[in-house]
């Protein structure tokens, strides 16, 4: 019987790219199937919160493996005010249900000890239970609430978690 191959994080820069990247197209991908987001002409998506995540104040990005897998991604941003946002997270089919991303939100998160925030749509069943459950997990008192997507009026409201890390 195989030991389970723990889970590492790593916060990422400019070397770590060309994996972002690829795991960034398959996050984007599985999200157009709830906002109708289609790639460009050269066949990407927008990646804007991640480049933003590699360079910008009070954001970063974070790289999940399981041994030399990589197997998913987080950015996160507002990491310099009161309530920081979990901006992006995906973990690959075949590393789900697994209790990986329940492990890389808790490790995240406590690093950051605080007011957190994430958005997520609820027409994405997955997302929508994943995300109940976890912040439920981290704060019996977290919130829910619907809101716009600013100056997106095409695309349905986000759902969002509040919660608290200690």
């Amino acid at each position: 019987m195989s030991t389970p191959t723990p889970l590492t994080i790593t916060t990422a820069d400019e070397q770590h790219r060309p994996q972002l990247e690829q795991l960034w197209t398959m996050f984007r991908h599985e999200m157009s199937a709830f906002t109708g987001a289609l790639p460009d002409e050269r066949g990407r998506f927008r990646q804007e919160r991640l480049d933003a995540g590699l360079s910008e104040p009070g954001w970063s990005a974070h790289l999940l493996h399981l041994g030399p897998h990589p197997v998913g991604l987080a950015v996160l941003r507002a990491l310099d005010e009161e309530e920081h946002v979990i901006s992006s997270f995906f973990i690959a089919h075949g590393a789900r249900r697994a209790h990986i991303g329940r492990a890389a939100v808790r490790e995240l998160t406590a690093a950051h000890p605080g007011r957190w925030a994430v958005a997520y749509q609820d027409r994405n069943e997955v997302a929508t239970r994943f995300w109940r459950r976890v912040a439920t997990e981290l704060d019996s008192t977290c919130t829910f609430e619907d809101r716009a997507v600013p100056d997106r009026p095409e695309l349905p409201a986000d759902s969002w978690a509040r919660f608290g890390v200690r």
